[in-house]
């Protein structure tokens, strides 16, 4: 009988532009996310964990998000941050 674990890794195919799929492919790897990127195929994505699946959010999106998608999400957080109370 098989032990469950919280971390369960399920392989997932990515579609992203054929432009940044090396760079996408590359900071996954810096990440310790495991990946596969072959040539002319989709990258390929093994999510184990959340932590994995929000890191591989975050890389997406900084390739997929218009420029002023990415400064309203950061003036948020700013204004979370750091407003007082």
């Amino acid at each position: 009988m098989k032990s469950f674990s919280s971390e369960i890794e399920i392989s997932h195919l990515v579609e992203v532009n054929w432009a940044d799929r090396w760079q996408v492919y590359q900071r996954l790897k810096e990440l310790d996310i495991p990946c596969s990127c072959a040539a002319n195929q989709p990258l390929k994505v093994e999510i184990g964990n959340s932590t994995a699946a929000v890191q591989l959010w975050s890389v997406i999106r900084r390739f997929t998000a218009s420029r002023q998608d990415q400064i309203w999400t950061l003036e948020c957080c700013w204004k979370s941050r750091y407003q007082k109370f």
